[in-house]
């Protein structure tokens, strides 16, 4: 692995355990054991390494949704993404990245950092969901994304920030059951 995706990695796991503001340069070159200088060859400033550690996220949300098979009926479509985020969601190497990612998108200070980098995304998402939301039926097909993208996020955090056991593939085959079947 490469020094700068050392410090993006020493980042995010720093930023997901102590949030960004509590995160110093120090600590992340500590982590990623490099110099301040070779950071900052890197990234201009703390704001930056932020920047791109987040669209590392993006990076793995775009693989994530090539592997959407979009070529079936609509449902076919819908059952496929929703094994596609389940799947995602329950990969160990997964895990801190998505953590980080509500991390950052709860903080005011790093959301204001990333508001554009969140924006791009969320229409991204938005318009794979409403794409197979629409082909199944037009009337409220944009609600109906809206809802099952918070749907998601609310299950994605629970499980993430659970402290115990969480259930993912029970919840999942009720997801399917609701999304999918008649």
């Amino acid at each position: 692995m490469d020094k700068r995706q050392l410090i993006i990695e020493a980042a995010i796991e720093l930023f997901c355990l102590n949030g960004f503001d509590k995160t110093s340069t120090s600590a992340i070159c500590t982590k990623a054991n490099v110099s301040k200088g070779l950071v900052f060859h890197h990234f201009k400033n703390k704001n930056e390494l932020l920047r791109e550690a987040f669209a590392t996220i993006a990076t793995v949300v775009e693989e994530v949704s090539g592997k959407i098979d979009m070529t079936g009926q609509p449902k076919d479509r819908l059952l496929s993404l929703i094994n596609t985020i389940f799947d995602s969601m329950a990969q160990p190497e997964h895990r801190r990245l998505y953590q980080f990612n509500f991390n950052v998108m709860m903080q005011p200070s790093t959301r204001e950092i990333i508001a554009d980098l969140i924006a791009e995304r969320s229409q991204f998402q938005r318009g794979i969901v409403g794409s197979i939301f629409s082909a199944i039926s037009e009337e409220n097909s944009h609600i109906r994304s809206l809802l099952f993208i918070a749907e998601i996020d609310g299950i994605a955090m629970h499980y993430l920030f659970s402290e115990e056991e969480f259930p993912l593939d029970l919840i999942r085959e009720q997801f399917i059951k609701k999304y999918c079947e008649p």
